[in-house]
């Protein structure tokens, strides 16, 4: 069973190298600028990323993720692989490569300290029950925390835009997300297509 290999010493070996590696990456690969004061204003920043992530991070847009409560070091990293060309995204990757690591995590801290999304919208019961068994399967809490609200390197994930979350399920089930994919690819590579849509759909809401 997925479930059971993903909970497996090797599991955890493989998810503790994967945070080891990219906090490693953070610390060794030369900065960028070194300071603050080679950046744009952190508030001229946030005012671009907010075009696209929803004012305070939370966003309205179905295949935009909010970064509003996200951890710091997840943030971090994934602006970081932006900014090195291991993510590739047409919009991220050039607004990434003209970050300072000083200003790549004053964003990181900033967005972490926002209020997080709320789920609003009333769930489909069928397709929230189905989700909900899903993640109890797949142990997506281990991880994620029962309340979906992440730590470290592992992102929040609760309230989280339903059509961006079974984007990113689709990516890492078909190996198109770089970077932080391959403990996901694992859990994910036995779900249907109507099973990821399940799981997005109760994952986004989550109250």
């Amino acid at each position: 069973m997925v479930a059971d290999r993903h909970n497996t010493g090797a599991g955890r070996q493989l998810r503790l190298a994967l945070f080891f590696g990219a906090v490693a990456m953070l610390a060794f690969v030369p900065a960028r600028g070194g300071n603050a004061a080679d950046s744009p204003p952190l508030e001229e920043q946030v005012a671009v990323c907010d075009g696209c992530h929803g004012e305070n991070g939370v966003s309205t847009m179905p295949e935009v993720p909010s970064l509003a409560g996200l951890p710091i070091l997840y943030t971090q990293i994934q602006l970081f692989l932006f900014r090195e060309d291991q993510r590739v995204n047409p919009v991220m990757s050039p607004i990434a490569q003209n970050l300072t690591d000083d200003a790549l995590t004053a964003l990181s801290e900033w967005y972490a300290k926002r209020p997080p999304p709320a789920a609003t919208a009333v769930p489909d019961p069928a397709l929230n029950a189905q989700g909900r068994a899903l993640a109890a399967t797949h142990r997506c809490g281990v991880c994620h925390l029962p309340d979906y609200s992440g730590r470290d390197q592992i992102p929040r994930i609760a309230a989280q835009q339903e059509i961006y979350l079974l984007q990113a399920l689709r990516d890492y089930k078909n190996g198109v997300r770089a970077g932080d994919g391959a403990q996901m690819a694992e859990v994910v590579y036995a779900l249907s297509d109507d099973d990821l849509s399940a799981l997005a759909h109760h994952i986004a809401h989550v109250r």
